[in-house]
């Protein structure tokens, strides 16, 4: 893939007018795959017909894998408080993203899924979410949770992964976490080196920060430090709440302190995950080698042309640019491969194998401009959920 120089020309930002006429009415239709033409096509997908199904589902519910859309659909759920680049706009706000999460389900991965936006903010109890959840359950086979604001994503996945029989991922965290190791793995496959050499430093501490630090140590990364915007991670830094609390045990077994300015220098991968700017002085200062990863949208932490000026590797979270990283390279592959699988739960060994074979596949072709898969290589889903649905059937 050619380096690009200037983004904008190779994809002009679409005015507002092509954006709003590309959402009006939404972005999602039901369409039967059979369809209603007479009175006796009718009668079998309507009354009477439909009545025989659900007698069968009533005498035997695990009919229902197979004669109703419940086993492969996906609710994508969020509450609006953490949307890409927005933060929090509200559930109503929210509806025409998970409606292009939705798209990108069926699109990438031949799944269907229906977005569900609910009032889930810091007023409302934790508890009233899974509730509302778990009385939906016969509806779906799994839930996608998206765009929740940090902490609170944290105990929803948790509350609701313990509630449900069914698979439940927060993509905003694990999605991006295995597009980034499997970026990182290409990055360093490229520079023969192996993931033990490196010094990571993880700008973000939010959902998708905690995530990424948590699959870089069990990757085997040689060094991980975590920042957020009061500085590193350590367990002696006063005020952590609990989930900063654990990244600070799991990383920086140096106990390093300071800012970015102390832990930069010298490292080997810079991985951006929030809103801050990074200076070219900064970037400047990392190893020979280096591997710069500036992942904020819709504005990166440092211009990738700067960054290239001392980076061997850089990627962002934008299409425009070289080595996309985006948690659509995961999502839907991970989904489609535990439903595949019958799985109840989405675990870590998923989520690695679901990392190895996004590797595998930009192994085929890597260079510095392509060390993860293009979102839209159609092998990209497939080979994520074969990879994933082995990994559960060899769990057990």
């Amino acid at each position: 893939m050619p380096v690009i120089e200037d983004p904008a020309a190779a994809a002009p930002a679409p005015t507002d007018a092509e954006v709003f006429a590309a959402h009006l009415g939404g972005k999602l239709r039901i369409q039967p795959p059979t369809a209603v033409l007479d009175a006796r096509s009718l009668s079998v997908i309507s009354t009477p017909g439909v009545a025989t199904v659900s007698r069968a589902i009533a005498a035997d519910p695990s009919l229902a894998a197979r004669y109703t859309w419940a086993h492969r659909l996906v609710a994508v759920v969020s509450d609006g408080t953490a949307v890409l680049g927005l933060g929090d706009v509200g559930p109503t706000a929210a509806l025409p993203v998970m409606e292009a999460k939705s798209a990108m389900f069926k699109s990438l991965g031949g799944l269907d899924s229906v977005p569900l936006v609910l009032h889930g903010g810091p007023d409302v109890p934790i508890g009233d979410v899974v509730d509302t959840l778990v009385r939906l359950r016969p509806s779906f086979g799994a839930v996608n949770l998206e765009d929740v604001a940090a902490p609170r994503c944290f105990e929803l996945e948790a509350a609701l992964i313990e509630a449900l029989d069914c698979p439940v991922m927060h993509n905003d965290q694990h999605g991006t976490a295995i597009a980034i190791l499997a970026a990182l793995r290409g990055a360093a496959r490229l520079q023969r080196r192996e993931l033990g050499e490196l010094r990571a430093v993880v700008a973000g501490a939010g959902a998708a920060g905690a995530a990424c630090a948590r699959m870089l140590v069990g990757a085997g990364v040689g060094e991980v430090v975590v920042l957020d915007s009061r500085g590193v991670l350590h367990p002696l830094r006063p005020g952590l709440v609990p989930h900063k609390l654990e990244l600070a045990a799991l990383t920086n077994r140096r106990g390093r302190t300071g800012g970015l300015a102390d832990v930069l220098p010298g490292a080997d991968v810079f991985v951006g995950l929030s809103s801050s700017r990074v200076g070219e002085e900064l970037i400047a200062s990392m190893a020979p080698g280096a591997i710069v990863f500036a992942l904020s949208n819709p504005v990166p932490e440092v211009d990738p042309a700067v960054a290239r000026r001392h980076a061997a590797v850089v990627a962002t979270g934008r299409s425009c640019w070289p080595n996309q990283i985006s948690n659509l390279l995961a999502c839907p592959g991970v989904f489609r491969g535990a439903l595949d699988a019958g799985a109840t739960r989405i675990t870590d060994a998923m989520k690695f194998a679901a990392a190895d074979a996004l590797f595998e596949l930009a192994a085929e072709d890597l260079s510095a401009e392509s060390v993860v898969p293009d979102v839209l290589d159609p092998r990209v889903a497939p080979e994520v959920a074969a990879a994933v649905a082995a990994a559960a059937a060899a769990a057990g």
